[in-house]
């Protein structure tokens, strides 16, 4: 089970953590008791097991069974309540004005709350419903003489209680304050000084300053004035406020005007519209500005009071306030703006020749066409051709150059002589050579270093023979200018000029002296191989000697064969070879350098120089 406990286990069972089980195999019923828990578990459950066996001592066949029971609580017994102390209090008797209050005591031996019991009036034995469930009744419900009970039964929210009626309470006339007056009779039964009220307005004549008067009661100034239509209860001097100012009439000097009350100053003007309240001679400030208007030169302007100069500019804003010419100074350079020419220039006030630029500005104050001088030379930009630049003004021949900077300043096709020669860098063909200024030809050389001024070709001359270095092959040789079969040598001393193989004819003989040398040179060839025939044919005869002694046969077949062979060995001699002709390399190219140093491309890729007696080959 789920709750309760389980004890008094019987033969053959035992409890196992509150579970009851057997204690014998063998034993088919068991034994037990199980206590309920307490009141309030609600509904329990419990499951029950039970193991169906054959018996044979095997498990095989047997089954276990199960099922859940369920216990639900049974309700307990409501028990209902009751009251007990049941009165009326007062009692036994109360008073004409006295409340009525029911009392009792509830109790419910369950402990349920008290809800829903029923209370009912009795008046003289009669039950009165216009009371029910009612605890207390108003004094004014009751009249002398009544008697008075309830009844009440008390409720727990499940059953009634038994009804109890209290004693009964009789209402009887009394003098409640002891003023000698009972309380039917007395207006104020609970306040001995007082039993009338003639008004009917509350208050006991006695404490009624005005018993006769139901709107007013007390008087606290004693003014005669009832407090509720004295507007100033606590003043004795004041009863109505007119205008409804707070101030009464008697103390207000205005009293038709809420808005004013006093007139300090006495002109007539209350002091809370009056901007000058203790001023007799000022009653507005228009502008706000703390002067009464009366006083105040610009009434309706804050910011002026006075105008000193009476120029009709207040002093604040009259920058000169005692002069009556002028009142602004726009640009603050203490000069007004009438008497300054330049009214918004600080630094400016006159314009002593009225060209528009102020004095300080102007270079030339008194000079109406000029005013700047930028370059500070001392003439006006107006009249200074250069006014940017302080070296020059002027430019007499207009070509743009400045007198100063030109070298001649009167001449518009010059204004430059680099070299310092009188010539101008324009018609001076070397502007930077002192010495040179005309090319007649040309060529690059000055009139004065060119040999040859009006020959483009040729420059110079240096060995002095007429004919220009290009065109001279011989530019260092006096005596020599060309060589036409370009062999070296000069026509002059070339004895075969149009021959590039000789230049020679030393023996006068009209030939060449090479030519000469060539035939020589052949006939000693012939001698040579003449000499080497018979050297040849000696040994031939040695060798024939010395075989001799062979036969003779064979020696005459050698000696035939040795003749045949010195026939054939003369025979076989070359003859002198002719002459070998050469060709001269022919000159391509001739230059001179800068250093005056002749050169020539020879055809066949040699150079040449000319050293001032010979070409030498480089």
């Amino acid at each position: 089970m789920n709750a309760g406990t389980f004890s008094n286990a019987g033969a053959n069972t035992k409890i196992v953590s509150n579970s009851p089980t057997h204690s014998n195999s063998n034993a088919r019923s068991w034994t037990f008791d199980w206590t309920a828990p307490s009141a309030g578990t609600g509904t329990i459950s419990g499951g029950i097991a039970v193991n169906t066996v054959n018996g044979d001592g095997g498990t095989y066949g047997d089954g276990w069974s199960t099922t859940t029971v369920y216990i639900a609580e049974a309700a307990s017994p409501n028990n209902p309540p009751s009251v007990s102390n049941v009165e009326i209090s007062p009692n036994p008797t109360a008073g004409v004005g006295v409340d009525l209050v029911a009392q009792y005591t509830y109790s419910d031996p369950d402990g349920d709350q008290e809800t829903g019991t029923e209370i009912r009036w009795h008046i003289d034995g009669a039950l009165n419903i216009g009371f029910d469930g009612r605890t207390s009744i108003s004094a004014s419900e009751t009249s002398i003489g009544q008697k008075w009970k309830f009844e009440v039964r008390p409720y727990d929210g499940t059953d009634y209680g038994t009804l109890v009626m209290s004693p009964e309470v009789t209402i009887v006339d009394t003098d409640s304050d002891g003023d000698g007056v009972y309380d039917s009779e007395d207006a104020f039964p609970n306040d001995p000084n007082e039993d009338t009220d003639s008004d009917g307005d509350g208050v006991g004549d006695n404490a009624d300053a005005f018993p006769t008067d139901a709107t007013e009661t007390s008087d606290q100034d004693s003014d005669g004035v009832g407090d509720n239509a004295d507007v100033f209860p606590n003043d004795p001097n004041e009863t109505t406020d007119s205008d409804e100012d707070g101030v009464g009439d008697n103390g207000d000097a205005f009293p038709n005007d809420a808005t004013e009350t006093t007139d300090t100053d006495g002109d007539g003007v209350g002091n809370n519209a009056d901007a000058f309240p203790i001023d007799p001679n000022e009653t507005s400030d228009t502008d706000g500005d703390g002067v009464g208007d009366n006083g105040d030169a610009f009434p309706t302007d804050a910011n002026e009071t006075v105008d000193t100069d009476a120029d009709g500019v207040g002093d604040n804003a009259d920058v000169f306030p005692t002069n009556a010419s002028e009142t602004v100074d726009t640009d603050g350079d203490g000069v007004g703006d009438n008497a300054d020419e330049f009214p918004t220039n600080p630094a400016e006030t006159k314009d002593t020749d009225a060209d528009g630029v102020g004095d300080n500005a102007d270079v030339f104050p008194t000079d109406a066409n000029e005013t700047a001088d930028s370059d500070s030379d001392g003439v006006g930009d107006n009249g200074d051709l250069y006014p940017l630049n302080p070296l020059e003004s002027a430019d007499s021949d207009g070509d743009g150059v400045g007198d100063n900077a030109d070298v001649f300043p009167t001449d518009a096709t010059e204004t430059l002589d680099s070299d310092s020669d009188g010539v101008g860098d324009n018609a001076d063909a070397f502007p930077t050579d002192a010495t040179e200024t005309s090319d007649q030809d040309s060529d690059g050389v000055g009139d004065n270093r060119d040999a040859f001024p009006t020959d483009a070709t040729e420059t110079l001359d240096s060995d002095s023979d007429g004919v220009g270095d290009n065109d001279d092959v011989f530019p260092h040789n006096p005596n020599e200018t060309a060589d036409s079969d370009y062999d070296g040598v000069g026509d002059n001393a070339d004895a075969f000029p149009d021959d590039p193989t000789e230049t020679l004819d030393s023996d006068g003989d009209g030939r060449g002296d090479n030519e000469q040398a060539a035939s020589e040179a052949a006939m000693q060839k012939n001698i040579t191989i003449a000499v080497l025939v018979l050297v040849l044919s000696g040994i031939t005869i040695g060798v024939v000697l010395f075989m001799r002694g062979k036969n003779e046969t064979s020696l005459v077949s050698d000696i035939s064969k040795e003749r045949d062979l010195q026939s054939t060995v003369v025979a076989t001699v070359p003859e002198a070879a002719p002459p070998i002709q050469t060709t001269a390399p022919t000159v391509t190219n001739q230059w001179t350098d800068e250093a005056g140093n002749t050169w020539r491309s020879m055809s066949d890729g040699t150079t040449l120089w000319w050293n001032g007696s010979d070409w030498q080959l480089v």
